[in-house]
């Protein structure tokens, strides 16, 4: 009895080092992705960047994250996931070391880029090793709910942190930061993931060059056009190859023996679901982010620590939420949660949009933003759970990086629209505060658009596969149909 008690508590303390170990490295590539914000204005200043030269220095991370997550994920299937998850460690963690560095403007933008290569390796990698380690069940659900935590959380404290160094220490602080936790994972990551067996097969090149260059011309368009707008010729040019290539690649994994996107990944309507709704979702909220963070700074006058630290409540709720996801899909199953997640999201992105110039930061902003974070609490979890939906262990590289592939689209092309949409706000007040408020107010509007999109995508696609598929496990064919708890 000794003997058995002993090994489940090694067992129960390496499963905690082995979610320990992807959570972080992940954490660390989300918190990098939201530090940027409150880091920008010092960047700015250091190297007196133009307004399109600034953007840059988040676009060229978008850009090659976006691109290569799917050629990424296919990687991790190839060559192993434990060796390729190391590898992307050691490509973004020197890369960090590269931007806390830069001596010029060029320098610091292309150390973006190859940080966004690291990028694009760890984040399926780490999805897919989670998969991976933890049997579906319990322990599965309990994994991802701390990776829907890691997921939420992780964008939100990224402008508490950045703030905080900008203002304390220095905008390079923050990318110093990732390079001693890189390294520890690093030499973690041998002792404690189990090196998963690699698929046999080699590379779909063919595809993997469309969809690298699709999504990244996608993504380039959609950048483009929140400088040049919609109607400028490289715009139109970048998203209309982009369509093409992925138009092509479509027709190219059709016919591939091992393709790099399985189109077998889309003949689930759950997993279908799942990605749209990610997409809508984080397009929705990189703009919450992106906006709330200039309101605070440009209109109520925060320096970037406080417009950090004014997030901290949200982060907090979206914390002790997305603990709770386990023990609430469990009594409620996972439907109940998404779609109140997303309700409280469109309820609290709804509030933001009535801020004004004279505005109260406790009235106005911290309540919505409290249900802001209790949606994405109760929405990452089961958003990710869906994306994985019914996989064989052989694809689970392929729908992680189709996961995280929907998640930078979504942030690119919300960012995209939104700021496009907003721009012309504000043209007839006669002050930059009350111009600010207006574009705020106009960007968080349609923001809440694309939640009522979400939303719908969440009830007509999602929620029904997912009451189908419960019924039919359980042999209840004949139930209600609109029974919520599985």
């Amino acid at each position: 009895m000794c003997v058995t008690k002993t090994r489940t508590t090694a067992a129960t303390a390496n499963s905690a080092a082995i979610l320990a170990i992807i959570l972080i490295s992940y954490f660390m590539i989300l918190l990098d992705n939201s530090i940027i914000f409150t880091a920008l204005p010092r960047i700015h200043a250091a190297f007196d960047f133009s307004p399109a030269g600034l953007a840059w220095v988040q676009d060229a991370y978008t850009l090659v994250f976006g691109g290569l997550l799917l050629l990424g994920a296919r990687a991790g299937d190839l060559l192993g996931r434990r060796r390729v998850f190391v590898f992307g460690l050691a490509v973004f963690g020197s890369a960090s070391l590269l931007i806390g560095l830069a001596p010029t403007s060029w320098w610091l933008i292309c150390a973006r880029g190859v940080q966004g290569v690291g990028a694009a390796i760890v984040a399926p990698s780490s999805l897919s090793l989670l998969t991976a380690s933890f049997p579906e069940g319990r322990q599965r659900a309990k994994a991802i709910a701390w990776y829907g935590a890691t997921a939420g959380i992780g964008s939100s404290l990224g402008l508490v942190i950045g703030g905080a160094l900008a203002d304390w220490v220095s905008w390079r602080a923050g990318f110093f930061l990732n390079v001693p936790i890189a390294v520890a994972m690093i030499v973690l990551a041998p002792r404690f993931l189990s090196p998963v067996a690699r698929a046999a097969g080699r590379f779909d090149l063919v595809g993997a060059i469309e969809a690298t260059l699709g999504v990244g011309s996608i993504v380039y368009g959609i950048i483009h056009a929140a400088d040049a707008g919609w109607g400028s010729p490289t715009t139109v040019v970048a998203l209309i190859t982009g369509g093409a290539l992925i138009a092509a690649l479509v027709y190219t994994e059709r016919r591939a023996a091992q393709p790099i996107m399985p189109l077998r990944m889309f003949g689930n309507r759950e997993r279908v679901g799942a990605y749209v709704s990610r997409l809508l979702y984080m397009g929705a909220m990189i703009g919450f982010f992106y906006f709330i963070t200039q309101y605070l700074q440009g209109v109520l006058g925060f320096t970037p620590v406080e417009a950090g630290v004014a997030f901290f409540p949200m982060t907090v709720v979206n914390f002790v939420v997305a603990l709770a996801i386990p023990r609430l899909t469990s009594r409620f199953g996972p439907v109940l949660p998404m779609i109140c997640g997303v309700v409280a999201t469109l309820a609290g992105m709804m509030w933001l949009t009535h801020v004004h110039v004279d505005s109260s930061y406790w009235a106005a902003v911290a309540p919505p933003m409290i249900l802001v974070g209790a949606g994405q609490g109760l929405v990452f979890a089961p958003l990710t759970s869906a994306g994985l939906a019914r996989v064989v262990g052989a694809d689970a590289g392929a729908a992680s990086g189709l996961v995280n592939t929907f998640h930078q689209l979504g942030m690119a092309l919300g960012l995209g629209v939104l700021v496009t949409v907003s721009a012309g706000s504000g043209r007839d007040v006669h002050t930059a505060a009350a111009a600010m408020t207006a574009q705020v107010r106009t960007a968080l509007s349609a923001g809440s658009v694309l939640l009522g999109l979400c939303l719908a995508t969440v009830l007509t696609l999602i929620v029904p596969s997912i009451l189908a598929a419960r019924r039919q496990q359980a042999g209840l064919a004949g139930a209600p149909a609109l029974e919520i708890q599985p």
